[in-house]
């Protein structure tokens, strides 16, 4: 079944992916997931306790949208990704890490609901802002379903004391966003350090807004 619907170059990008992922040290150990949805709806996601590093083909599961599972076994948070797909009709990739500052900042600072982001021109035009998701215990069903509020509007999500999750129209899109979130959270980090966070001019901010609604609702 599986060597039948999951392409070598769908299972060539995963892999990739998770090699870039490590390198930024994004994941660690056999944490974190990668799916994709396929063009007959299914859904091809990395399988559980196992480092995406070293997926092998075979080791890819897949389930349906509804998170049965067709074949292998896929990652405990499968539901995660399943209300992603369900809300986002263009979605066809979805990647999930922890990202290690992004994940501190929601640690160090509880009461925040997003990242700050009025201070980082890049931030705005290439995700608009990051919303900081609700907390949820890994592997249960409110990890989908504290997602369902932010979805389809963000594309890049902050999961409290947890990770992040991002996801695009194509697989280079969803690893921008991983990789702009974990960026954009060091840039925070060392200006808190440097004496602290400050926002750019109210009427710059507004400018940078509507450059981002002409870039539409995409990460770049």
């Amino acid at each position: 079944m599986k060597s039948t619907l999951i392409q070598a170059d769908i299972y060539q990008a995963i892999k990739y992916i998770a090699e870039r992922l490590y390198q930024r040290n994004l994941l660690a150990a056999a944490d974190g997931n990668i799916s994709y949805r396929m063009d007959n709806g299914y859904i091809a996601i990395t399988a559980s306790g196992i480092a995406k590093v070293a997926i092998q083909p075979d080791e890819l599961a897949i389930i349906k949208l509804n998170g049965e599972v067709i074949s292998g076994n896929p990652s405990s948070e499968k539901l995660m990704h399943c209300a992603v797909y369900q809300k986002c009709p263009t979605a066809r990739w979805v990647i999930h890490a922890h990202p290690p500052t992004a994940i501190a900042w929601t640690v160090a600072k509880p009461e925040l609901s997003e990242l700050p982001g009025n201070c980082i021109s890049e931030l705005i035009l290439a995700a608009g802002k990051i919303p900081i998701v609700p907390y949820a215990r890994p592997g249960t069903a409110a990890m989908g379903e504290n997602l369902i509020p932010f979805l389809p509007t963000y594309r890049i999500l902050l999961l409290a004391r947890h990770g992040a999750l991002a996801w695009g129209e194509n697989w280079q899109e969803a690893l921008n966003g991983m990789e702009r979130l974990e960026h954009a959270a060091q840039i925070l980090l060392h200006a808190e350090k440097l004496g602290g966070i400050t926002d750019l001019p109210s009427e710059e901010i507004a400018i940078l807004q509507e450059m981002r609604i002409k870039i539409g609702n995409k990460t770049i």
